[in-house]
């Protein structure tokens, strides 16, 4: 049986929101192994002078502590 744990990211990017969501991945993966999925729990965008400046995630990625 596997042991699962999810931890919560926030993440962003200057391109996409799928980027931040690329950067929140990368960046869980300097600290842990074995990442099983991705949840993007929010979206949300930085807007300066009506132009989207920042894409924004809140995430949530699953990975296995135990096999």
């Amino acid at each position: 049986m596997a042991v699962l744990k999810v931890i919560e990211l926030l993440a962003s990017s200057e391109k996409s929101w799928e980027d931040a969501t690329l950067n929140a991945v990368k960046m869980a993966a300097k600290t842990v192994k074995e990442i099983r999925s991705v949840y993007v729990q929010d979206m949300s965008a930085l807007v300066k002078k009506d132009k989207i400046i920042e894409f924004r995630v809140n995430a949530k990625v699953t990975f296995e502590v135990l096999g």
